[in-house]
């Protein structure tokens, strides 16, 4: 999995690309809180993103109390629609702004 980053207006765009599971998932979750260090606004696009696992969402969902905590926003586009069963799945569609 990697992960890149790139400022777009007053938004923190992290590009994330392969599978978010057990081995890769404190890497991504650290980028999500980094991210929120350098600005309040970050949009996670995950086109490239085939598989997220339960220890994925716990990275989102620090991200999400984190922008709530800042006063800012997350939100994901780009979503496949594996990826999203597993949001359906566990309510976190209903947590998370997804576009």
């Amino acid at each position: 999995m990697t992960v890149t980053e790139d400022f777009v207006d007053d938004k923190l765009v992290l590009s994330v690309e392969g599978r978010i599971e057990t081995n890769t998932a404190p890497e991504f979750q650290s980028a999500v809180l980094g991210a929120f260090q350098k600005c309040s606004n970050v949009v996670i696009d995950f086109e490239e993103v085939a598989y997220i696992s339960s220890a994925g969402l716990r990275g989102l969902l620090l991200g999400h109390k984190t922008a709530q905590s800042k006063g800012g926003s997350m939100v994901l586009t780009n979503v496949n629609d594996a990826v999203m069963e597993v949001f359906k799945m566990t309510g976190f569609k209903n947590i998370l702004t997804i576009q």
